[in-house]
Parts: C-alpha cells; structure tokens; sequence
C-alpha cells in the first residue's frame, strides 16, 4: 500500500530520481540451511534532495536496501540505480569509486580513530575526497567549532556522532545513508545528531536517508518509507514537516 499525504509537501516533487530499485532481492543461506529474504522484490524511486526515513522492525529490509545502494552489499536478483548508473551491475572496483566519490555513511557506532582530534578524523576523508570542505567548514556545520581539537574520548557520545557526520559530509557526497544514528543516544544529545542531518540536507540538498525504529523522526522527514517482510508495506510524504527541535522520543 502507497499512501501520500500530499504529494505537493516535498519541494522536490519535480526533482531527479536518485535512487531506484527495480524487484530487488536479496537472498541469504540456502544451499542446505534455511534461506532468509532480507529484500523480497523492492521497487522504490526516491527524489533527489529528500530526507527519507526508514522505518520497520528489525530484519524488514531497511539496512539490507541501504547496504545495496550504499555499495557495500551485492543484491541477489534485480537492480538498483543511483542516478543512470547501475550499481547492480557494478564491479567490486567500481563500487569502492562510487562510495568514495558519492556516498557519505553515518552508523550508530561512530567508529572515530580514538587517538586522532575531531579534526584528523575528518581530514582523513579530506585527504583522499576530490573536492573536500576544510575539515574545520565541517565540524562548525555540525556545531563543534569549539571540539576540534578534542579526542573522542574527550566528547559525549552526542558529539562524537556529530564528528561522525562532519567526516560523512567532508567530501561532499551526493547521499548521505544513517542506519540508526541517534540509536545508541538519548533524546537531548539525539536531537543534536538529527538538527545536524537537517542541516546538511537543507543547506547542501544532500539527498539523506535515515533509518531508525523511532517513529518520531518521522515528522521530521519529506518522505517516509515503512518496511515489512523485505518489502516496502507503504510510503507516506509528509503535508507538515516539523523540524529535530520539535522531535520528541
């Protein structure tokens, strides 16, 4: 089921489809032990521009899709795009370009070099991206101007995830894909996390998607997409978008 609210909410209703799925499946086990199916035939267009929330119970297929488009992750049968490219029918080189040059990713670990600053945990993206911001341009976007310096374990686990983004952001990715950013937060320092995501997707029009088993975050996103059983149950666009201040959980 496709409900939309009102498919005049989103300023992007006319804008490029940067993502696209096609039956996408995907298959773990078999050959003797019981087959899973992570994704059971997806098809799914998302505009460019959007913050999309995924929503589901876990094992519905949320992080197995963003796996996929993301290219860290091979679809069993199917296709996905990103833009006219067809990431199903990359090579394993080509997917480590593409996830350098376009993908930003933010996990709910943030997995910081604990004995690098915020500031050269960020550069180490800097250094290799084609056309970086300065890592401080970064960590001021997400409101750390003042924690550059710092260690991880000098900052809260609210502010580490926020370095977590800055170094997503650095190299300026066309998508930036959060699997349970704010999962391991509470409420104060998790509305920090998600006004730093609404930031960078209404400043740069970086096309973000958020999964999270919070449903408050909804109110917060152009669109948001329900999993279950690996299929898309049901995609809402939102009339009345409320901003991460507002969210409560």
């Amino acid at each position: 089921m496709t409900r939309d609210i009102d498919t005049s909410a989103t300023s992007n209703g006319s804008a490029e489809t940067v993502f696209r799925t096609r039956g996408l499946t995907k298959v773990y086990g078999g050959n003797g032990t019981a087959e899973v199916r992570a994704l059971d035939g997806v098809d799914l267009d998302l505009p460019e521009g959007e913050l999309v929330v995924l929503l589901g119970p876990s094992g519905s297929g949320k992080s197995t899709l963003l796996n996929i488009i993301g290219g860290l992750d091979h679809a069993t049968s199917g296709q996905a795009w990103f833009r006219d490219r067809e990431l199903t029918k990359m090579t394993d080189r080509q997917l480590t370009r593409y996830r350098r040059d376009h993908v930003g990713f933010v996990f709910q670990f943030y997995n910081l070099v604990a004995s690098l600053t915020a500031r050269e945990n960020v550069a180490l993206v800097t250094d290799v991206a084609a056309d970086p911001m300065d890592p401080d341009e970064a960590l001021d976007l997400v409101g750390l101007s003042g924690r550059m310096d710092h260690f991880p374990a000098q900052l809260s686990g609210g502010e580490q995830q926020r370095v977590a983004i800055a170094r997503a952001i650095a190299k300026r990715p066309g998508v930036l894909l959060c699997d349970e950013p704010t999962g391991a937060l509470d409420s104060k320092t998790g509305t920090a996390v998600l006004a730093a995501l609404e930031q960078v997707n209404a400043r740069f029009g970086t096309t973000t998607l958020v999964i999270t088993h919070n449903a408050g975050i909804r109110k917060m996103a152009h669109r948001v997409i329900r999993f279950h059983d690996g299929r898309v149950a049901e995609i809402e666009q939102n009339a009345h978008r409320v901003s991460a201040s507002e969210i409560e959980w």
